[in-house]
């Protein structure tokens, strides 16, 4: 029968030699060769090793960044969220990712080599620049982001525009700048998409090779979620003489840009159409129906000069232009009846069929809407409000309407094709915040009642995961200040309007 010290001394002997195989392993990681010279010598979670999961696409949606995560591993998508990402890594699962006493032998490590088995695949490489980081990180104790650590500030591509012919290539160099004046080339850690791969396709380093397809195509270069874009132009190999474009007319700017684009691209500009052609563009365009019989005729009549003119001039002061595009607009606001009921959208319809009938400029179209108050009954814009009920909603219509951007990513994670993020997205919705309420609110289509909008003394947005209170801020550049300002509203409608 065995007996307690014999018990004790096994135990004893197991605890020896696991002692002699954890020092045998530090005397032999003393002994290898010195880190790579690109691993910095602090190496932080924020800068550094953020970088190269998004870069391996370690945290894109079809991998860990997908909504409920892979193979119980999840991350924010593209790396927006880096605290709930700290802790996936290091702490979830009683911390079975990271195996400090061995960090070769951590999941972090070993996964993306393809030691242990990666539905991935291989991702990394054990001699490359990437894992060291890791690595390094890892052995001086996955450091979350050191207090005095720089800020990023912004990227920038070089070159940011260049001109190639059919099949050239030409490699792009991402700079990151950050809050202190640095500037760190971060090319290798930069993911790279374009928007036109046949006519300009990029590699995973950055390597831009035109196609053969005549065109220009957006190369976006990602990092740590700021972008920085690359404007590529393939154009005809055939140039074109530059008389041509000399002689076009230029009635407005637009012409001046569409002129220059096709001269860019060596493209020769098409025939001015005929006079019957350009009558029925015209009609359709602006009024949304076909010229009527007594137009065509007097229209190929006239010999004056300037009679196109004259017929785009007179078709804007036609009631069908203003309801052709009130329709439009309709579509664009499209309030939905079963929320805000059958006699507040035919208001609606009502004031924006107004407006355009009234020939208002745009900059007060948009005002009057955006600041809205008043009835249901007898305001049709305040309908806005009715059909969009919440800050994030309104922030969302009005930022794709009125500034052309999609905020619907923004406001779950960091937009995975622009620079906004959820900062960005509920600190636009505080501006609606103050929007306040009066009468039965949202009810059947047929029996909807009357509702009352004002701006209200308290209101505000809260960020979704920190808890944060956000001010009203806008998607970029300046407003003025809100001190003693009634309807924050006003304040963002001088932003919108803006030159």
């Amino acid at each position: 029968m065995t007996s307690r010290l014999d018990i004790f001394v096994s135990q004893t002997t197991v605890m020896v030699l696991f002692v002699c195989f954890v020092c045998g392993m530090n005397q032999s990681r003393a002994a290898e060769p010195a880190q790579s010279s690109n691993v910095k010598a602090v190496v932080d979670f924020d800068n550094d090793v953020q970088p190269i999961l998004t870069r391996f696409g370690c945290n894109s949606g079809p991998c860990h960044g997908k909504a409920r995560g892979q193979g119980g591993f999840q991350l924010s998508l593209f790396a927006f969220d880096s605290d709930f990402d700290y802790d996936s890594i290091s702490r979830e699962s009683r911390g079975r990712r990271i195996f400090a006493g061995i960090p070769e032998a951590s999941l972090l490590l070993t996964k993306p080599t393809a030691e242990v088995p990666h539905g991935g695949g291989r991702r990394l490489h054990a001699d490359s620049p990437e894992y060291q980081t890791l690595l390094t990180w890892i052995r001086q104790g996955m450091p979350r982001r050191a207090p005095d650590a720089p800020q990023l500030q912004h990227v920038t591509v070089i070159p940011d525009s260049i001109v190639l012919k059919n099949k050239e290539s030409v490699a792009l160099k991402v700079l990151a700048h950050f809050s202190d004046g640095q500037q760190r080339d971060v090319t290798r850690l930069a993911a790279f998409q374009s928007n036109e791969a046949p006519i300009a396709a990029v590699t995973e380093a950055g390597v831009v090779t035109a196609g053969q397809i005549t065109g220009d195509a957006a190369i976006m270069a990602r990092f740590l979620g700021q972008i920085a874009v690359c404007e590529i132009v393939v154009p005809r190999p055939e140039a074109v003489p530059a008389d041509v474009y000399a002689a076009l007319p230029r009635l407005n700017f637009i012409d001046g840009l569409v002129w220059d684009k096709l001269q860019r691209l060596n493209i020769t500009p098409s025939e001015a159409c005929d006079d019957h052609t350009f009558l029925r563009r015209a009609a359709t365009d602006i009024c949304g129906r076909l010229p009527h019989p007594e137009e065509v005729e007097a229209f190929l009549k006239d010999t004056d000069p300037d009679k196109r003119q004259r017929l785009v001039d007179r078709l804007l002061q036609e009631p069908d232009f203003a309801d052709f595009w009130a329709n439009k607009w309709v579509d664009l606001l499209r309030p939905n009846p079963y929320r805000v009921g059958i006699k507040a959208v035919l208001n609606y319809d009502y004031w924006i069929r107004s407006r355009f009938h009234q020939r208002q400029p745009w900059d007060e179209f948009v005002r009057e809407l955006v600041t809205a108050r008043g009835s249901t009954f007898k305001n049709g814009a305040v309908t806005l409000f009715r059909d969009r009920r919440s800050p994030d909603e309104v922030a969302t219509l009005v930022g794709q309407l009125f500034i052309g951007t999609r905020l619907d990513c923004a406001k779950c994670h960091h937009h995975p094709f622009e620079k906004w993020g959820q900062d960005d997205f509920y600190s636009f919705a505080a501006w609606f915040a103050r929007i306040g309420r009066k009468g039965t609110g949202v009810s059947p289509p047929i029996s909807g009642s009357e509702e009352f909008f004002f701006a209200a003394d308290k209101g505000s947005v809260q960020h979704p995961v920190t808890g944060e209170t956000l001010p009203p801020r806008p998607l970029f550049g300046e407003t003025a200040s809100l001190e003693g300002v009634e309807d924050p509203r006003e304040v963002l409608a001088d932003w919108l309007t803006s030159p």
